[in-house]
């Protein structure tokens, strides 16, 4: 069986699916040394994502989300002679010459489509075209298949639901090593709350900013917040929050961090607050777990899914459920504890290599057809 991955996102981002893209291919050169893996990547990519005896790489000239991509892509694929082509973000070529595979990581552009650019907009609004005539659908969670099966009709039998998993990087270390990493790279020092994710409206950054500004002056606690992530769509509204309630100083934006930067920050720090209007699967909180942090997130879509019962969950729209979540994990040691080792324990329920195995299942699945 000869499987297509297209992987040109990775190029131009890796973060979100570009990590997906990259962690499910190492996953499944670790399980699969006998089916052919054709590496679709970008010609302006000079890397390599993997080199073994059963993956080899193709260069594309059709650049990602491009306007006439999925008609220009279909003609380079025709001279590969994939058995099953696997569609990572979301939209394949139209009509696909082989079988075809693709993975639907959230519907927030069908649910909240005041929160994407119109360019993004653009891009996925050719969803209803993919699910139509793909052969099988990868959902990144329970809460993203009935979104899927809700909002685009989908019968269940075409969707299987295959979780992500955290970067091994991630893991409990040394405390003291961790805030004194996180006070010489970033200027940081004590208690803090950290924030993981892009700076975009449906992170829902300013109910975590307007908690914070309150836990500060009705809870008296000293703490600070830290933000690791990207300036994304309308981050603007972010920053105007931080002058108005007069923030500077107490809060820490960190930009873009390396996975190891990622590591330090997880593990010392307070806790990972997490109040996004919607998640299709949610990492930061998975990792956050892996380190042993606790994890505040919304009551919503997957992310209650993802944590367990090893996070608190509260309404993203509630400023002061979010503070008093806050205050309980600064001032319950047991709590802590408790979240802790809840939390470690849900962190080992996903991997990459259980990823990699059910993925390779769908392709055969599709092949066999």
């Amino acid at each position: 069986m000869r499987v297509g991955i297209d992987a040109r996102l990775v190029y131009y981002s890796q973060a979100g699916i570009g990590q997906y893209i990259l962690h499910l291919v190492d996953g499944l050169a670790k399980i699969d040394q006998t089916n052919e893996y054709v590496l679709l990547q970008s010609r302006k990519d000079s890397t390599t994502i993997l080199e073994k005896p059963n993956f080899r790489r193709v260069s594309l000239w059709t650049p990602s989300h491009h306007r006439l991509e999925r008609y220009a892509l279909n003609v380079e694929l025709m001279r590969l002679g994939l058995d099953v082509l696997h569609s990572p973000d979301f939209i394949p070529p139209h009509r696909p010459s082989c079988k075809s595979v693709i993975t639907v990581h959230d519907l927030a552009f069908l649910l909240y489509p005041h929160f994407l650019t119109k360019e993004s907009a653009r891009y996925y609004g050719h969803i209803d075209e993919a699910v139509r005539w793909t052969d099988h659908i990868i959902a990144v969670s329970e809460s993203t298949k009935r979104d899927t099966m809700k909002h685009l009709g989908v019968p269940e039998e075409r969707i299987t639901v295959v979780y992500e998993a955290a970067n091994p990087i991630f893991r409990p270390v040394d405390r003291e090593k961790a805030r004194e990493e996180v006070r010489n790279r970033h200027g940081v020092d004590g208690p803090f709350v950290l924030f993981v994710s892009t700076i975009e409206p449906r992170k829902n950054v300013p109910t975590l900013l307007r908690a914070v500004w309150q836990l500060q002056r009705c809870y008296k606690e000293d703490v600070r917040l830290v933000l690791a992530g990207g300036k994304g769509w309308l981050f603007e509204d972010a920053f105007a929050v931080v002058e108005e309630l007069n923030l500077d100083g107490h809060v820490h934006f960190v930009g873009r961090v390396s996975s190891e930067d990622l590591l330090y920050l997880y593990n010392a720090a307070e806790m990972l607050a997490h109040p996004a209007f919607y998640e299709g699967f949610g990492l930061p909180p998975l990792e956050a777990m892996a380190c042993g942090l606790p994890p505040i997130v919304s009551n919503v879509a997957s992310l209650p899914e993802v944590v367990g019962d090893a996070g608190l969950l509260v309404d993203p729209h509630d400023v002061d459920e979010l503070t008093v979540a806050m205050w309980r994990i600064l001032n319950d040691s047991d709590l802590r504890q408790e979240m802790r080792t809840k939390g470690l324990r849900q962190a080992q329920r996903f991997s990459w290599e259980r990823a990699a195995r059910e993925t390779q299942q769908i392709y055969k699945l599709v092949h066999e057809k």
